[in-house]
Protein backbone atom coordinates (compact mmCIF):
# COMPACT_ATOMS: atom_id res chain seq x y z
CA UNK A 1 0.00 0.00 0.00
CA UNK A 2 1.49 3.39 -0.79
CA UNK A 3 1.59 6.62 1.31
CA UNK A 4 -0.71 8.19 -0.51
CA UNK A 5 -3.33 5.54 -0.10
CA UNK A 6 -2.63 4.99 3.52
CA UNK A 7 -3.42 8.78 4.07
CA UNK A 8 -6.24 8.46 1.82
CA UNK A 9 -7.89 5.63 4.47
CA UNK A 10 -6.92 7.90 6.96
CA UNK A 11 -8.60 11.12 5.98
CA UNK A 12 -11.97 9.01 5.33
CA UNK A 13 -14.56 10.34 7.28
CA UNK A 14 -16.52 7.87 10.26
CA UNK A 15 -13.12 5.81 10.81
CA UNK A 16 -12.10 5.07 13.68
CA UNK A 17 -9.92 7.71 15.60
CA UNK A 18 -8.66 5.00 17.74
CA UNK A 19 -5.04 5.13 17.84
CA UNK A 20 -3.27 1.21 17.14
CA UNK A 21 -3.11 -0.41 20.57
CA UNK A 22 -4.01 2.26 22.41
CA UNK A 23 -7.47 1.76 24.71
CA UNK A 24 -9.15 4.96 24.47
CA UNK A 25 -10.40 7.01 21.18
CA UNK A 26 -8.76 10.25 20.34
CA UNK A 27 -12.54 11.93 20.51
CA UNK A 28 -12.23 11.08 24.28
CA UNK A 29 -8.35 13.60 24.23
CA UNK A 30 -9.06 15.55 21.44
CA UNK A 31 -12.00 17.88 20.97
CA UNK A 32 -13.83 17.66 17.88
CA UNK A 33 -12.63 20.88 16.12
CA UNK A 34 -8.95 19.73 16.58
CA UNK A 35 -9.39 16.31 15.29
CA UNK A 36 -11.18 18.89 12.23
CA UNK A 37 -7.98 20.77 11.97
CA UNK A 38 -6.24 17.41 11.80
CA UNK A 39 -8.26 16.40 8.97
CA UNK A 40 -7.98 19.58 6.72
CA UNK A 41 -3.71 19.65 7.27
CA UNK A 42 -3.58 15.83 6.26
CA UNK A 43 -5.53 16.78 2.76
CA UNK A 44 -3.45 19.84 2.04
CA UNK A 45 -0.46 17.91 2.49
CA UNK A 46 -2.01 15.06 0.37
CA UNK A 47 -2.60 17.70 -2.99
CA UNK A 48 0.63 19.18 -1.74
CA UNK A 49 2.25 15.41 -2.41
CA UNK A 50 0.17 14.88 -5.25
CA UNK A 51 1.40 18.50 -6.94
CA UNK A 52 4.90 17.30 -6.77
CA UNK A 53 4.74 14.50 -8.26
CA UNK A 54 2.73 15.79 -11.37
CA UNK A 55 5.97 18.42 -11.43
CA UNK A 56 8.25 16.19 -11.24
CA UNK A 57 6.41 14.32 -14.34
CA UNK A 58 6.75 17.15 -16.33
CA UNK A 59 9.92 17.83 -15.64
CA UNK A 60 11.48 14.29 -16.76
CA UNK A 61 9.45 15.19 -19.73
CA UNK A 62 11.22 18.50 -20.34
CA UNK A 63 14.39 17.68 -19.50
CA UNK A 64 14.73 14.21 -20.57
CA UNK A 65 16.06 10.79 -18.27
CA UNK A 66 19.12 12.52 -17.22
CA UNK A 67 22.56 11.73 -19.07
CA UNK A 68 22.30 7.83 -17.91
CA UNK A 69 19.11 7.98 -16.93
CA UNK A 70 19.92 7.92 -13.86
CA UNK A 71 18.27 9.50 -10.51
CA UNK A 72 21.27 11.40 -9.47
CA UNK A 73 22.11 12.52 -12.97
CA UNK A 74 17.97 13.54 -12.97
CA UNK A 75 18.48 15.46 -9.66
CA UNK A 76 21.83 17.15 -10.61
CA UNK A 77 19.72 18.73 -14.06
CA UNK A 78 16.81 19.52 -12.12
CA UNK A 79 18.98 21.30 -9.78
CA UNK A 80 20.49 23.45 -12.59
CA UNK A 81 16.89 24.22 -14.07
CA UNK A 82 15.21 25.04 -11.11
CA UNK A 83 15.84 28.32 -9.26
CA UNK A 84 16.73 28.43 -5.37
CA UNK A 85 16.43 31.13 -3.64
CA UNK A 86 18.98 30.34 -0.91
CA UNK A 87 21.75 30.74 -3.83
CA UNK A 88 20.45 33.68 -5.02
CA UNK A 89 23.01 36.21 -3.55
CA UNK A 90 26.38 34.42 -4.35
CA UNK A 91 25.17 33.88 -7.72
CA UNK A 92 24.35 37.48 -7.85
CA UNK A 93 27.70 38.34 -6.94
CA UNK A 94 29.44 35.83 -9.72
CA UNK A 95 26.92 37.50 -12.37
CA UNK A 96 27.94 40.99 -11.12
CA UNK A 97 31.61 40.42 -11.67
CA UNK A 98 31.20 38.29 -14.61
CA UNK A 99 29.06 41.71 -16.00
CA UNK A 100 31.98 44.03 -15.37
CA UNK A 101 35.02 41.48 -16.34
CA UNK A 102 33.02 41.22 -19.90
CA UNK A 103 32.10 45.19 -19.81
CA UNK A 104 35.43 45.90 -19.38
CA UNK A 105 36.88 43.22 -22.34
CA UNK A 106 34.52 44.96 -24.68
CA UNK A 107 35.50 48.48 -23.59
CA UNK A 108 39.36 46.95 -24.68
CA UNK A 109 38.39 45.44 -27.84
CA UNK A 110 39.58 47.77 -30.42
CA UNK A 111 37.11 49.10 -33.08
CA UNK A 112 37.10 49.53 -36.64
CA UNK A 113 38.37 53.25 -36.45
CA UNK A 114 42.24 52.70 -35.55
CA UNK A 115 44.43 53.85 -38.43
CA UNK A 116 47.66 52.00 -40.00
CA UNK A 117 49.68 52.54 -42.59
CA UNK A 118 50.32 50.74 -45.50
CA UNK A 119 53.39 48.65 -44.00
CA UNK A 120 50.40 47.88 -40.75
CA UNK A 121 52.16 50.23 -38.46
CA UNK A 122 49.91 52.23 -36.23
CA UNK A 123 49.45 55.57 -37.02
CA UNK A 124 46.77 58.69 -35.25
CA UNK A 125 45.56 59.19 -38.30
CA UNK A 126 45.46 60.40 -42.43
CA UNK A 127 48.53 61.68 -42.64
CA UNK A 128 48.55 65.90 -42.84
CA UNK A 129 51.58 67.22 -44.62
CA UNK A 130 49.60 71.09 -45.05
CA UNK A 131 48.86 71.99 -41.35
CA UNK A 132 51.05 75.15 -41.58
CA UNK A 133 49.31 76.68 -44.65
CA UNK A 134 45.56 75.27 -43.89
CA UNK A 135 45.89 77.14 -40.43
CA UNK A 136 47.06 80.36 -41.90
CA UNK A 137 44.43 80.25 -43.64
CA UNK A 138 41.54 79.38 -41.62
CA UNK A 139 43.36 82.28 -39.39
CA UNK A 140 43.22 84.56 -42.31
CA UNK A 141 39.15 83.84 -42.87
CA UNK A 142 38.36 84.37 -39.12
CA UNK A 143 39.91 87.17 -37.88
CA UNK A 144 37.72 87.71 -34.93
CA UNK A 145 38.99 84.54 -33.57
CA UNK A 146 42.34 85.63 -32.90
CA UNK A 147 45.39 83.32 -31.65
CA UNK A 148 46.42 85.79 -29.27
CA UNK A 149 44.71 87.47 -26.15
CA UNK A 150 46.20 90.62 -24.66
CA UNK A 151 48.81 90.62 -26.91
CA UNK A 152 49.78 86.94 -25.92
CA UNK A 153 49.33 83.96 -27.39
CA UNK A 154 45.98 81.66 -27.40
CA UNK A 155 46.70 78.46 -25.16
CA UNK A 156 44.08 75.78 -24.34
CA UNK A 157 45.33 73.50 -21.41
CA UNK A 158 43.56 70.07 -22.15
CA UNK A 159 43.11 67.43 -19.79
CA UNK A 160 40.83 64.49 -18.67
CA UNK A 161 40.43 61.48 -16.43
CA UNK A 162 38.70 57.53 -17.32
CA UNK A 163 35.35 57.31 -18.88
CA UNK A 164 34.27 55.24 -15.95
CA UNK A 165 33.66 55.68 -12.26
CA UNK A 166 36.52 55.12 -10.01
CA UNK A 167 37.03 52.12 -7.95
CA UNK A 168 38.19 54.18 -4.80
CA UNK A 169 35.14 55.79 -3.43
CA UNK A 170 37.46 58.73 -2.60
CA UNK A 171 38.87 58.96 -6.48
CA UNK A 172 36.21 60.75 -7.85
CA UNK A 173 35.93 63.28 -4.85
CA UNK A 174 39.73 64.20 -5.79
CA UNK A 175 39.63 64.23 -9.57
CA UNK A 176 36.86 67.07 -9.05
CA UNK A 177 39.08 68.85 -6.67
CA UNK A 178 41.97 68.62 -9.24
CA UNK A 179 39.54 69.97 -12.54
CA UNK A 180 38.07 72.80 -10.11
CA UNK A 181 42.37 73.73 -9.26
CA UNK A 182 42.95 73.58 -12.73
CA UNK A 183 39.76 76.05 -13.87
CA UNK A 184 40.64 78.08 -11.23
CA UNK A 185 44.17 78.45 -12.35
CA UNK A 186 43.01 78.85 -16.18
CA UNK A 187 40.39 81.36 -14.82
CA UNK A 188 42.58 83.59 -13.39
CA UNK A 189 45.02 83.60 -16.31
CA UNK A 190 43.18 83.77 -19.15
CA UNK A 191 43.32 80.23 -20.29
CA UNK A 192 41.15 78.26 -22.11
CA UNK A 193 40.34 75.01 -20.61
CA UNK A 194 38.82 71.13 -22.40
CA UNK A 195 38.12 68.72 -19.97
CA UNK A 196 37.68 64.55 -21.88
CA UNK A 197 36.16 61.58 -20.44
CA UNK A 198 36.33 59.35 -23.50
CA UNK A 199 38.77 57.21 -24.69
CA UNK A 200 39.06 58.39 -28.08
CA UNK A 201 41.51 55.63 -29.55
CA UNK A 202 41.00 52.52 -27.24
CA UNK A 203 44.04 50.79 -29.08
CA UNK A 204 46.14 53.80 -27.43
CA UNK A 205 44.82 53.03 -23.88
CA UNK A 206 46.40 53.66 -20.32
CA UNK A 207 49.67 56.23 -20.93
CA UNK A 208 49.24 56.80 -24.15
CA UNK A 209 45.76 58.04 -24.30
CA UNK A 210 46.69 61.26 -24.43
CA UNK A 211 48.42 61.17 -27.60
CA UNK A 212 45.47 61.25 -29.74
CA UNK A 213 43.65 63.31 -27.81
CA UNK A 214 45.98 66.24 -28.24
CA UNK A 215 46.30 65.42 -32.25
CA UNK A 216 42.37 65.86 -32.47
CA UNK A 217 42.34 68.65 -30.33
CA UNK A 218 45.31 71.13 -32.92
CA UNK A 219 43.17 69.68 -35.80
CA UNK A 220 39.74 70.87 -34.20
CA UNK A 221 40.99 74.15 -32.58
CA UNK A 222 43.44 76.26 -35.11
CA UNK A 223 43.05 78.88 -33.11
CA UNK A 224 44.88 77.78 -30.31
CA UNK A 225 48.98 78.54 -30.48
CA UNK A 226 49.76 76.38 -28.24
CA UNK A 227 48.02 73.16 -26.34
CA UNK A 228 49.34 72.34 -22.55
CA UNK A 229 48.36 69.14 -21.52
CA UNK A 230 48.18 67.93 -17.97
CA UNK A 231 47.66 64.60 -16.00
CA UNK A 232 44.48 64.01 -13.96
CA UNK A 233 47.23 63.89 -11.12
CA UNK A 234 48.56 67.14 -11.48
CA UNK A 235 47.82 70.18 -9.57
CA UNK A 236 48.72 73.95 -10.32
CA UNK A 237 50.11 74.67 -6.60
CA UNK A 238 51.33 78.44 -7.75
CA UNK A 239 48.37 80.46 -8.55
CA UNK A 240 50.22 83.56 -9.31
CA UNK A 241 53.05 81.98 -11.64
CA UNK A 242 52.73 82.94 -14.98
CA UNK A 243 54.30 81.07 -17.75
CA UNK A 244 57.14 82.71 -19.14
CA UNK A 245 55.76 82.07 -22.66
CA UNK A 246 58.08 84.88 -24.75
CA UNK A 247 60.66 82.60 -23.62
CA UNK A 248 60.19 79.43 -26.09
CA UNK A 249 59.37 81.52 -29.41
CA UNK A 250 62.08 79.49 -31.11
CA UNK A 251 60.59 76.32 -29.61
CA UNK A 252 57.42 73.57 -30.27
CA UNK A 253 57.93 71.17 -27.27
CA UNK A 254 58.44 72.28 -23.76
CA UNK A 255 58.75 69.76 -21.12
CA UNK A 256 60.11 69.79 -17.68
CA UNK A 257 63.69 68.27 -17.81
CA UNK A 258 67.68 68.28 -18.39
CA UNK A 259 69.35 67.97 -21.51
CA UNK A 260 71.86 66.08 -19.54
CA UNK A 261 70.11 63.45 -18.28
CA UNK A 262 68.43 62.75 -21.46
CA UNK A 263 70.88 63.51 -24.03
CA UNK A 264 73.51 62.60 -22.39
CA UNK A 265 72.93 59.27 -19.86
CA UNK A 266 69.74 58.32 -21.56
CA UNK A 267 67.72 58.37 -18.47
CA UNK A 268 64.05 57.75 -18.86
CA UNK A 269 63.32 60.16 -16.21
CA UNK A 270 65.33 62.52 -18.06
CA UNK A 271 61.91 64.58 -18.65
CA UNK A 272 58.03 64.40 -17.86
CA UNK A 273 55.36 64.21 -19.64
CA UNK A 274 52.85 64.76 -16.86
CA UNK A 275 52.67 68.23 -18.14
CA UNK A 276 53.76 70.09 -21.30
CA UNK A 277 53.21 72.84 -23.88
CA UNK A 278 53.42 71.60 -27.32
CA UNK A 279 52.51 74.29 -30.45
CA UNK A 280 49.81 74.01 -33.06
CA UNK A 281 52.29 73.61 -35.93
CA UNK A 282 53.04 70.87 -39.23
CA UNK A 283 56.19 69.87 -36.97
CA UNK A 284 54.37 68.87 -33.88
CA UNK A 285 52.04 66.87 -35.94
CA UNK A 286 55.06 65.07 -37.70
CA UNK A 287 56.34 64.79 -34.15
CA UNK A 288 53.13 62.89 -32.74
CA UNK A 289 53.02 60.41 -36.03
CA UNK A 290 56.70 59.61 -34.95
CA UNK A 291 56.04 59.30 -31.43
CA UNK A 292 52.97 57.02 -31.78
CA UNK A 293 53.51 53.84 -33.08
CA UNK A 294 55.31 52.21 -29.48
CA UNK A 295 51.40 53.13 -28.20
CA UNK A 296 49.22 49.92 -29.41
CA UNK A 297 48.35 48.00 -26.71
CA UNK A 298 49.06 43.93 -27.34
CA UNK A 299 52.26 42.56 -28.61
CA UNK A 300 53.29 46.07 -29.92
CA UNK A 301 53.35 47.69 -26.30
CA UNK A 302 55.39 44.73 -24.95
CA UNK A 303 57.80 44.53 -27.40
CA UNK A 304 58.30 47.99 -27.29
CA UNK A 305 58.73 48.16 -23.49
CA UNK A 306 61.79 45.79 -24.00
CA UNK A 307 63.46 47.24 -26.08
CA UNK A 308 63.03 50.71 -24.11
CA UNK A 309 64.33 49.16 -20.95
CA UNK A 310 67.44 47.89 -23.15
CA UNK A 311 67.96 51.54 -24.84
CA UNK A 312 67.48 53.59 -21.54
CA UNK A 313 68.90 53.57 -18.14
CA UNK A 314 67.34 52.64 -15.23
CA UNK A 315 64.06 51.49 -16.93
CA UNK A 316 62.63 48.79 -15.04
CA UNK A 317 61.35 46.09 -17.05
CA UNK A 318 57.51 46.99 -18.51
CA UNK A 319 55.10 47.67 -21.03
CA UNK A 320 56.23 51.14 -23.35
CA UNK A 321 55.24 54.01 -21.81
CA UNK A 322 54.58 57.79 -23.75
CA UNK A 323 57.51 59.40 -21.51
CA UNK A 324 60.34 56.38 -22.28
CA UNK A 325 58.68 56.41 -26.08
CA UNK A 326 59.74 59.91 -26.18
CA UNK A 327 63.08 60.24 -24.66
CA UNK A 328 64.18 57.84 -26.92
CA UNK A 329 62.63 59.62 -30.09
CA UNK A 330 64.84 62.67 -28.49
CA UNK A 331 68.18 60.89 -28.34
CA UNK A 332 67.88 58.33 -31.45
CA UNK A 333 66.37 61.37 -34.09
CA UNK A 334 67.97 64.52 -31.84
CA UNK A 335 69.17 66.22 -35.46
CA UNK A 336 65.11 66.17 -36.99
CA UNK A 337 63.65 67.06 -33.15
CA UNK A 338 65.99 68.55 -31.01
CA UNK A 339 66.22 71.51 -31.72
CA UNK A 340 62.48 72.35 -31.38
CA UNK A 341 62.92 71.10 -27.83
CA UNK A 342 63.12 73.05 -24.53
CA UNK A 343 63.95 70.73 -21.61
CA UNK A 344 62.65 73.57 -18.78
CA UNK A 345 64.34 73.27 -15.06
CA UNK A 346 63.96 76.99 -14.10
CA UNK A 347 61.06 76.06 -12.77
CA UNK A 348 57.88 73.88 -12.09
CA UNK A 349 56.59 72.70 -14.87
CA UNK A 350 55.89 68.88 -12.80
CA UNK A 351 57.59 68.61 -9.43
CA UNK A 352 57.23 65.57 -7.58
CA UNK A 353 54.96 65.20 -5.23
CA UNK A 354 56.95 62.74 -2.33
CA UNK A 355 59.74 66.33 -1.95
CA UNK A 356 57.48 69.24 -1.70
CA UNK A 357 54.44 68.13 0.29
CA UNK A 358 55.94 67.78 3.53
CA UNK A 359 57.69 71.33 3.16
CA UNK A 360 54.39 73.33 2.18
CA UNK A 361 54.12 75.01 5.73
CA UNK A 362 57.61 75.98 5.78
CA UNK A 363 57.19 77.72 2.04
CA UNK A 364 53.89 79.35 3.53
CA UNK A 365 56.40 81.03 6.78
CA UNK A 366 59.34 81.86 4.09
CA UNK A 367 58.16 82.29 0.83
CA UNK A 368 55.45 83.74 -1.57
CA UNK A 369 54.01 82.59 -4.58
CA UNK A 370 54.95 83.66 -8.40
CA UNK A 371 57.62 82.06 -7.72
CA UNK A 372 57.13 78.51 -9.42
CA UNK A 373 59.82 76.97 -7.80
CA UNK A 374 61.20 74.32 -5.05
CA UNK A 375 60.50 77.73 -3.06
CA UNK A 376 57.07 77.69 -4.44
CA UNK A 377 56.30 74.63 -6.88
CA UNK A 378 54.53 75.80 -10.02
CA UNK A 379 53.03 72.40 -10.54
CA UNK A 380 52.90 69.79 -8.23
CA UNK A 381 52.55 65.97 -10.00
CA UNK A 382 51.53 63.06 -8.00
CA UNK A 383 53.58 60.58 -10.01
CA UNK A 384 53.19 56.83 -8.90
CA UNK A 385 49.73 58.11 -7.24
CA UNK A 386 46.91 56.22 -8.26
CA UNK A 387 44.14 57.94 -6.91
CA UNK A 388 41.17 56.37 -8.86
CA UNK A 389 42.12 52.65 -7.77
CA UNK A 390 44.74 50.24 -8.72
CA UNK A 391 47.96 49.50 -7.73
CA UNK A 392 50.14 52.67 -7.36
CA UNK A 393 53.95 52.77 -6.02
CA UNK A 394 52.62 54.42 -2.82
CA UNK A 395 50.03 53.91 -0.18
CA UNK A 396 46.92 54.99 -1.53
CA UNK A 397 46.34 56.64 1.90
CA UNK A 398 49.40 58.52 1.67
CA UNK A 399 48.64 59.77 -1.77
CA UNK A 400 45.06 60.77 -1.08
CA UNK A 401 46.19 63.18 1.97
CA UNK A 402 48.87 64.79 0.76
CA UNK A 403 46.86 65.37 -2.48
CA UNK A 404 44.68 66.92 -0.04
CA UNK A 405 47.18 69.45 1.30
CA UNK A 406 48.38 70.17 -2.16
CA UNK A 407 45.08 70.78 -3.41
CA UNK A 408 44.33 73.06 0.00
CA UNK A 409 47.54 74.97 -0.42
CA UNK A 410 46.55 75.90 -3.95
CA UNK A 411 42.57 76.67 -3.06
CA UNK A 412 43.91 78.94 -0.43
CA UNK A 413 45.76 81.70 -2.73
CA UNK A 414 42.16 81.43 -4.60
CA UNK A 415 40.18 81.52 -1.25
CA UNK A 416 42.30 84.92 0.27
CA UNK A 417 40.34 87.34 -2.33
CA UNK A 418 37.30 86.68 -0.88
CA UNK A 419 38.71 86.98 2.97
CA UNK A 420 39.11 83.08 3.65
CA UNK A 421 41.70 80.69 3.78
CA UNK A 422 41.85 77.08 5.06
CA UNK A 423 41.78 76.14 8.90
CA UNK A 424 45.37 73.82 7.96
CA UNK A 425 46.29 71.83 5.26
CA UNK A 426 44.80 68.98 6.03
CA UNK A 427 41.22 70.04 6.37
CA UNK A 428 38.26 70.94 4.36
CA UNK A 429 37.28 73.94 7.32
CA UNK A 430 37.78 77.29 6.10
CA UNK A 431 37.91 80.55 8.24
CA UNK A 432 37.81 83.85 7.81
CA UNK A 433 40.76 86.11 7.50
CA UNK A 434 39.81 89.34 6.31
CA UNK A 435 37.34 91.45 8.46
CA UNK A 436 37.38 94.48 6.54
CA UNK A 437 36.47 92.30 4.08
CA UNK A 438 33.96 91.22 5.85
CA UNK A 439 32.47 95.12 7.05
CA UNK A 440 32.76 96.05 3.10
CA UNK A 441 30.14 93.25 2.11
CA UNK A 442 28.04 94.63 5.29
CA UNK A 443 28.12 98.41 4.25
CA UNK A 444 26.15 97.26 0.37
Amino acid sequence: MTFITVMNEISKPGLPTTKIGSPFALKHIISPSRIRQIQRTIRNLKITLLCSCVTILMLRGTIGAGKFGTPAQDLQEIREHIYWPQRDAPSRVLTEAKEETENLLQEQEPNEDFHHDASGAYTLGPRISDWDEQRKAWLMENQHTAATINGKPRILLVTGSQPKACSNPEGDHILLKSIKNKIDYCRLHGIDIFYNVAHLDLEMAGYWAKLPLIREMLLAHPEIEWLWWMDSDALFTDMEFELPIERYGQHNLILHGWDELVYGKRSWTGLNTGSFLIRNCQWSLDLLDSWAPMGPKGPVRLEAGKLLTQALSGRPSFEADDQSALVHLLVTQRAKWGDKVYLENSYYLHGYWAILVDKFEDMMEKHHPGLGDDRWPFVTHFVGCKPCGGHGDYQSKKCLSDMERAFNFADNQVLQAYGFKHTNLGSTSVKRTSKELGRLRESH
